[in-house]
């Protein structure tokens, strides 16, 4: 066996949380480039287009409806009006006669009024006609209604299937990314994205869509019947369209930084909380709660102030429509008024037009009011898409080798890894592990002790060189048959919410309970499981907090053991136990290594005497290998590291 390698250890690598509760602030976001990831957004519902189709179709009818509804009431008001007027003029006579008769008497305002009617002398209003116009107007409302409702109801149908593959997306890629991807984003900023930043860009479709949709057609449908009514009011109403345009262009422009700091500082504030709520007990033991709760007040300061000027600011274009709609209100009111009087139109076209008017209006006012909806749906899209191009963890092979069964010899040929691409790490090291070797790493924190297991696991892959297991070259192998034959106990344990039954069998999803009893047996759990009330049935809270710490590591170990891998990796697998249990750990593992091959990542080297060869690492280079006895006679690297663990403690005796 020979060593060959670096001099440089890697960058500290930060935890899960992507650092410790007094870690530094964040980055600040990219500035979002809304029109393409609008649109990008918007492709995510290229696989409801038919539905989306059906959609379209039922939002032109309900707006068709709507948009006949104020025509028809005004050929009713014109009905009324016209009877009424009707039924006080002599019978008998037409109406260009009583108009004539009006003007020699000089009523000549009046006449004008009158020949913009439809008048007929001694008859009074037409009831029959009137309730034709109401049935239709009620048919044509409940229709709208319907057609409206079956718009609303598949179109959720379409948003919450979208979302949902969005989230499926970003769950696949989560586990397509390299371990390095975590390494260097804080937890609490990634869950942020994935459950905050997806839930508002669903309630952003939701919101959004069917308005967005329905305002349009509304605002077409609408200029359409203006100009059949009146084409001069019409070209009033239309300067609406350009102040629309105008402020919301203005405005937006203003509150889009806004937002997007507004949903980065909301990932700070949830990484800082994660981070201070996991290490509670740590923030207590150090007296640290004043800075916590002052970087919580800064960072929430910080979230409210982006909050509140994205909120206010886009705020802002509702009012300014509303202002700009009250305007051309009145204008219309007034030409209207003018042209009933010179008799060139009608009172009832007068008062459709009205309700045009507030019908265009209403749906420009609501397409401005929609913008900080849209700007902060899109600004939460970014920041997922983010996440869904990061750069994801080599491919595969396309026609990865199958082994068979596998004794477990794992070699490193050559091997050269580093964390960044100018800081040497580990450089040109050669070892081979033979099956059923024990092979114990110790070295200083910071030597590339788990560096060498991360490779092994693939959570990294080599700058050059090999790794092989059975001779393979272990790149040539799917991850998942790889990780299928290794087992990994790990210094941080983990447990699920659930009983403890499932989490033993987490490896083995098929272990029947008479393995998974036996394996709890084997390595000390069934004494303490045995103890309390509901037995391997008790339901574990997803931070084991109703068991100890050293429960939980034999739970870790007892998992790692029903899954009997040919390769066992334990990284300081008993550092959480007591002297006592470790004594009995240390039993268990001597009968799980039994042919199989196991790496040891130690600092306590009274865990690791027993092993059959141990590797002294230092800045990422083996400085020294042998046994125990050896090491200890050869008063090197291992020697120092033996006395400075247990020489002292002798000494005080």
């Amino acid at each position: 066996m020979s060593t060959t390698s670096s001099s440089q250890r890697p960058p500290a690598r930060r935890g899960p949380g992507g650092g410790g509760p007094f870690a530094g602030q964040m980055p600040a976001e990219k500035s979002l480039a809304f029109g393409p990831s609008a649109k990008r957004l918007l492709r995510r519902l290229l696989p409801e287009r038919a539905k989306i189709a059906l959609v379209v179709l039922l939002a032109i009818g309900s707006v068709l409806f709507s948009v006949l509804g104020p025509r028809l009431l005004g050929d009713g008001t014109n009905l009324i009006v016209a009877g009424a007027f009707s039924k006080n003029l002599p019978s008998g006579e037409t109406q260009a006669q009583v108009i004539q008769s009006m003007r020699a008497r000089g009523q000549g305002q009046l006449a004008d009024l009158f020949s913009g009617m439809h008048l007929t002398p001694g008859v009074g209003i037409d009831f029959l006609a009137l309730s034709h116009i109401l049935m239709l107007v009620l048919t044509l409302y409940v229709a709208g209604s319907v057609f409206s409702w079956l718009q609303s109801y598949l179109l959720n149908g379409v948003v919450q299937r979208t979302v949902f593959r969005f989230r499926a997306d970003v769950e696949e890629k989560i586990h397509r990314l390299p371990l390095a991807y975590f390494d260097k984003t804080p937890r609490g900023e990634l869950l942020s994205r994935v459950t905050n930043d997806i839930d508002n860009v669903s309630q952003t479709l939701q919101q959004t869509m069917s308005q967005l949709l329905t305002s349009l057609l509304t605002v077409v449908g609408v200029l359409v019947m203006m100009f059949v009514v009146s084409p001069l009011l019409a070209v009033i109403a239309l300067v609406t369209i350009p102040l629309t345009i105008l402020i919301t262009t203005v405005i937006a422009k203003r509150s889009q930084k806004l937002f997007v700091a507004q949903w980065s500082h909301t990932g700070a504030l949830n990484a800082q909380v994660e981070e201070a709520f996991t290490g509670h007990a740590l923030v207590k033991v150090f007296g640290r709660h004043r800075e916590v709760e002052e970087r919580f007040r800064q960072k929430n300061q910080e979230l409210y102030e982006a909050s509140f000027g994205a909120q206010f600011v886009s705020g802002i274009i509702m009012p300014s429509m509303m202002f700009v709609g009250n305007l051309v209100y009145v204008a219309i009111a007034v030409v209207g008024g003018l042209r009933v009087a010179s008799g060139a139109m009608q009172i009832g076209d007068v008062q459709a037009f009205i309700q045009y008017s507030r019908q265009f209006t209403q749906p420009l006012t609501q397409l401005g009011s929609m913008a900080n909806l849209l700007q902060s749906g899109v600004a939460s899209a970014e920041r997922v898409f983010e996440v869904l191009d990061a750069e994801e963890q080599s491919q595969d092979p396309a026609d990865p080798v199958r082994l068979g069964p596998t004794e477990g010899r794992l070699a490193f040929d050559d091997v050269s890894f580093r964390y960044v691409a100018d800081k040497p790490l580990i450089d040109g090291l050669s070892l081979v592990a033979e099956p059923g070797q024990t092979v114990a790493i110790v070295g200083p924190t910071g030597a590339g002790k788990t560096t060498l297991v991360n490779l092994m696991m693939r959570f990294y892959e080599v700058d050059s060189g090999r790794i092989t297991l059975d001779g393979v070259d272990i790149a040539s192998l799917s991850r998942l048959d790889l990780r299928s034959r290794m087992g990994m106990v790990l210094q941080d344990t983990w447990l699920f919410a659930g009983t403890i039954r499932d989490n033993i069998a987490y490896g083995r999803p098929t272990a029947t309970d008479d393995e998974i009893v036996a394996a709890a047996k084997a390595t000390y759990v069934d004494r303490f499981v045995r103890s309390l009330p509901d037995g391997y049935d008790t339901v574990l809270d997803d931070e084991g907090s109703n068991v100890s710490a050293g429960e939980k590591q034999l739970l870790t170990i007892a998992r790692a053991f029903l899954n009997r891998p040919s390769v066992l990796i334990l990284d300081e697998a008993t550092s959480s136990v007591d002297t006592r249990t470790e004594l009995l750990v240390q039993q268990a593992m001597s009968a799980l290594r039994q042919g199989r091959t196991s790496f040891v990542i130690a600092h306590r080297l009274s865990t690791i005497r027993d092993a059959d060869l141990i590797l002294v690492m230092e800045a990422g280079t083996i400085v020294e290998q042998g046994t125990h006895l050896s090491l200890l006679a050869a008063g090197g690297a291992y020697y120092s590291l033996y006395n400075a663990q247990f020489a002292g403690a002798v000494a005080e005796e």
